[in-house]
């Protein structure tokens, strides 16, 4: 039979310039600059079969794209549409795998207190939602919406009548202000808590030095050489940290702490000591106020809002010390727990600045305005869920 002509092509000055940016450009993907040549070649009048040596391509193929730009123009170079497998699921059975994940475990009778996506692939296999169906289709649908029921977050409603005064009287001593006037060279403010039961454990055996591929390796059985609390004041714009030892928290330890740091300079002769503390039970309340002016005319304790112990400076010190003193714990007794703690205290004195705290008054009232919001909408879901 006779081989039909190859068909002509003709390249306005706008189509040949697209076509050589497709040809030759680095991003271009493969299959498009393939297709770019096979034009360009036809455009210089050569036959599909001298077109198909160049470009190493099957004669069909360069005679589907050579006709195909012939017929489409460039919008021809791109691939067609293609209707695909069938879908194994329909919309209302993703749907309803969405609004299962969406309710708790135990308000569809399932002893469970979250959803994994194995344990949904089971529940809607026994609901008769669809049949056997795997996990990662599950979370395929899932991370459509960005549904992870695995996961939990827990918050804590304001209980504090008084929670935007007492934060905001911390917050402007951070930024040396006190009741609207600057703060003098002579005062100071003192961010202090406790780091509750330090615990010595003694490895059964030694600990491992890092190597080549390898980390360093501590033994996971261990004994109790026993525990302690450690102590600590942080002044806030020295960056500077005084710390002691205490067999347990409470009122005495913590007086020993207060007098530690103001019997010395500059404290002792200070106008002011501003002490930040949050409400624990050695430092709660007007009594624990009354007792530190006291014992010291110059000291005045200014109490962080309830459950706000995230306002105190001191716990991002000791969130330091967490990480680099305490982990991996691994101390041969006490002692050497007080020692390393004296120790970091120096190592950490001689090059620390002072934390920059960005969290100011205008933050607070965005972070009370969301606390409230998210507060009428619990009571909103609680009284429907008592509706219903």
């Amino acid at each position: 039979m006779p081989v039909a002509p190859a068909v002509e092509i003709a390249l306005s000055a706008a189509e040949r310039a697209q076509l050589k940016k497709m040809a030759h450009g680095h991003r271009t993907e493969h299959r498009l600059r393939v297709r770019a040549q096979v034009v360009l070649h036809a455009a210089r009048g050569r036959s599909n079969a001298h077109i198909a040596r160049e470009t190493g391509l099957h004669l069909d193929t360069v005679r589907t794209w050579r006709g195909r730009f012939a017929e489409h123009g460039l919008a021809g170079l791109a691939d067609r549409e293609r209707s695909g497998r069938p879908p194994s699921y329909t919309a209302l059975q993703v749907a309803e795998a969405k609004a299962l994940a969406c309710r708790l475990p135990a308000e569809t009778g399932v002893p469970l207190a979250r959803w994994s996506c194995p344990e949904l692939a089971l529940e809607l296999t026994a609901r008769g939602v669809t049949g056997p169906i795997s996990a990662s289709t599950v979370r395929r649908w899932l991370a459509q919406d960005a549904l992870k029921p695995w996961q939990h977050r827990s918050w804590i409603f304001i209980t504090d009548p008084d929670f935007r005064a007492k934060a905001q009287q911390v917050l402007d001593l951070y930024a040396r202000t006190w009741q609207g006037v600057p703060l003098g060279e002579d005062e100071y403010v003192i961010s202090a808590d406790e780091k509750t039961s330090i615990q010595a454990r003694c490895r059964c055996h030694p600990t491992l030095a890092p190597g080549q591929a390898r980390a360093m390796r501590i033994n996971h059985a261990y004994g109790r050489g026993g525990a302690l609390a450690y102590l600590a004041a942080y002044d806030v714009h020295r960056a500077k940290v005084s710390g002691r030892t205490e067999p347990k928290t409470g009122i005495d330890p913590f007086m020993n702490l207060v007098a530690q740091i103001m019997t010395q300079e500059p404290y002792a002769r200070a106008k002011r000591v501003f002490w930040i503390v949050d409400n624990g039970s050695s430092h709660r309340g007007q009594k624990a106020a009354d007792r530190l002016t006291a014992a010291f005319p110059n000291a005045a304790m200014v109490h962080t809002p309830v459950h706000a112990s995230w306002l105190n400076q001191v716990e991002i010190y000791f969130s330091v010390v967490q990480r680099k003193v305490v982990s991996p714990n691994d101390f041969t007794d006490l002692a050497q727990v007080r020692d390393r703690l004296r120790a970091f205290e120096d190592r950490y004195n001689a090059t620390a600045q002072p934390f920059q705290w960005r969290f100011t008054t205008s933050d607070l009232d965005g972070l009370l305005a969301r606390l409230d919001r998210h507060s009428a909408d619990h009571q909103e879901q609680s009284s429907a869920a008592l509706a219903a």
